[in-house]
């Protein structure tokens, strides 16, 4: 889920569409709308990506289709800047003087700027807000994220969106000479990444240099072209900028990386950085948005572990399999071919196909569960095998007009790393009823639309993670005892996850041992484990954000129901949380408490 720092969208037209029927507002609340249409111009030259995303980039705005994000260190300076007066604005409101959604919507963007702005204040390194400390890494930075999105959401219809295509590239090469200023910035800081990090953003560069008669970056837009009839010689326009400005800036970061080899340590977690500890508690209050300290996170990941290993050894003696310890077990059912798609594009087009008849016996089931369900469509899509090899399952929301869908990504470089006992669970976190139906709900909802494409990571990944939890309670693996372990697994990757994303910046554990700890968590081969704890290292206190809020939903469920009796509509709950938007888990209370005092109303 993108942050308010990372926005880009259209004010004007977003702002239209978002209050074309809503009665004008007085007071404190009207105070408040400008505030938020004010935060949209300001953030609308910052970073073209999202209008892009979000489908805006025409029109009046149709410029936006040939840029990229601009990250100088100037650059950087005027959006700290920014985020500081945005900051103070907003608190010049009286805050007393809003209810209801006003209030949810003004505690949620002041929250946001408000951590943003300590962060950038208290840290001169990394990303803007902290909670990336490195700007390049095995998954940070334009190479590892700019190729796959000129291919999925950088649409090509006209000649000009060939045209635009062709600029961007241009301003591919920018973004990643911009970057090398900013590495050499915080080199000079003592922010160096993880020797392993390093190896891994290498590779993976590595895999992106291709001549241009294999490069995805040109195949991309030259395939398209030919597919729509559009005339020109665009792979002769796409090669030009890429061997005269892509590849050399490439080579470029590659070189820069290969020179910071001797100064880079084996320490994995972020305490070793300056004012490192305080950036961990920073990072892990950012992106829990809750107070937990790392203490408590830890011990609330070695008690869910307790409770989901308990479970899973009950499941796996339905299924024949009792010999050995519940790590042990997850290790032989990965290994069961059973289970496993032949390692070819046909085996992995037919686990494709497999998981959408899945999605489709889900949408059948929703009525029963949602009030409120999302217009726009899903489509799961296989990552593409240029950067399938640092990337992980996701899902990207689709355009606001509807007319691309909310796309699931599955990475499936290797079949074996996604048996089908597994699939069912992640399908349900990355499409219905997870990611793509709260996003898509969020877009389609009466919000302010600053608060329609930003968001928390702790409300969508809770959210995700508390459905799987629903497809349980849905009783999807009542007759698939493998498909529930597959759920309690990745239950069990997230409590893991809140032992060693502590483990290692809190309690300065290595790379080795974290893996080790995860591995006998959730049964996850040595080599996945490894992937995951190298994500940890460089995203500080993310990997937390799945199950604290997922607890902090299931939390305010039991409240609702306890406050309702026999008032209390599962339907009508999903619709408090998920049509009030994304919001940090000390505000979704907030929402539910207007739920509550409705209903008894």
């Amino acid at each position: 889920m993108q942050s308010r720092r990372q926005l880009i969208v259209s004010a004007a037209a977003l702002a239209l569409a978002g209050r074309a029927t809503a009665a004008p507002a007085a007071g404190a609340e009207a105070q408040l709308n400008t505030a938020l249409d004010n935060l949209f111009a300001v953030t609308l030259a910052e970073s073209p990506e999202l209008a892009t995303a979000l489908g805006l980039d025409k029109g009046a705005h149709a410029d936006a289709k040939s840029q990229l994000s601009k990250g100088s260190l100037a650059d950087i300076a005027r959006r700290r800047g920014e985020t500081g007066a945005q900051l103070a604005r907003l608190r010049g409101i009286d805050r007393k003087a809003l209810t209801g959604m006003a209030a949810v919507n003004y505690d949620s963007v002041l929250y946001d700027l408000d951590m943003t702005d300590r962060a950038n204040r208290a840290f001169a390194y990394g990303a803007e807000g902290g909670g990336s400390p490195y700007v390049l890494s095995q998954i940070t930075g334009a190479w590892q994220g700019v190729p796959d999105f000129l291919d999925s959401q950088h649409t090509i219809e006209t000649r000009a969106d060939c045209e635009a295509y062709v600029a961007r590239l241009g301003e591919f090469a920018r973004q990643m000479d911009e970057e090398l200023v900013t590495v050499r910035r915080d080199v000079a800081l003592g922010v160096v990444p993880p020797d392993f990090c390093i190896a891994g953003a290498l590779s993976g560069m590595k895999t992106l240099r291709q001549p241009a008669d294999k490069s995805s970056l040109v195949a991309s837009v030259t395939d398209r072209a030919k597919a729509k009839g559009i005339a020109g010689n665009w792979a002769h326009e796409a090669t030009g900028v890429y061997e005269g400005k892509v590849l050399p800036a490439l080579d470029r970061q590659m070189a820069l990386l290969e020179s910071l080899k001797g100064q880079a340590t084996h320490d994995a977690g972020v305490w070793r950085l300056p004012d490192g500890e305080a950036y961990y508690a920073q990072a892990l209050q950012t992106r829990t948005t809750t107070t937990m300290t790392p203490a408590e996170v830890h011990k609330v990941g070695l008690d869910v572990t307790a409770e989901l290993q308990a479970r899973a050894d009950v499941l796996f003696r339905k299924i024949g399999m009792s010999q050995g310890g519940v790590a042990e077990r997850y290790g032989a059912l990965f290994k069961d071919p059973k289970y496993v798609y032949p390692n070819t594009d046909a085996g992995k087009a037919k686990e494709i196909a497999d998981l959408n008849v899945l999605v489709q016996g889900m949408q059948r089931r929703l009525p029963q569960y949602f009030g409120t369900l999302p217009k726009a469509g899903l489509e799961i899509r296989r990552i593409p095998a240029a950067t399938e090899a640092g990337a992980s399952t996701h899902y990207t929301t689709g355009s606001l007009d509807g007319t691309r869908p909310g796309i699931y990504w599955l990475n499936l470089r290797d079949t074996g790393e996604a048996p089908f006992w597994d699939m069912p669970t992640t399908t349900f976190h990355e499409g219905i009823p997870g990611h793509h139906l709260q996003l898509s709900l969020q877009q389609e909802a009466d919000l302010p639309m600053i608060r329609k494409a930003g968001g928390f990571g702790a409300y969508a990944e809770g959210w995700a993670l508390y459905s799987e939890q629903l497809a349980q309670e849905m009783g999807f693996y009542a007759d698939e005892p493998a498909w529930e372990l597959g759920y309690v697994h990745d239950a069990l990757l997230r409590s893991g996850r809140l032992v060693t994303d502590t483990g290692l910046h809190s309690l300065r554990w290595s790379r080795e041992k974290a893996t080790q700890t995860l591995s006998s968590i959730d049964g996850d081969p040595p080599a996945l484990a490894q992937q995951e704890i190298e994500r940890y290292s460089v995203w500080p206190g993310q990997a937390c954000s799945y199950m604290v809020g997922k607890i902090t939903l299931l939390r305010l469920r039991e409240k609702a129901k306890a406050a309702l009796g026999s008032r209390f509509d599962i339907r009508k709950f999903h619709d408090a949380v998920l049509l009030s938007g994304s919001m940090p888990l000390t505000v979704v209370g907030n929402a539910v408490d207007n739920y509550i005092a409705a209903t008894k109303a």
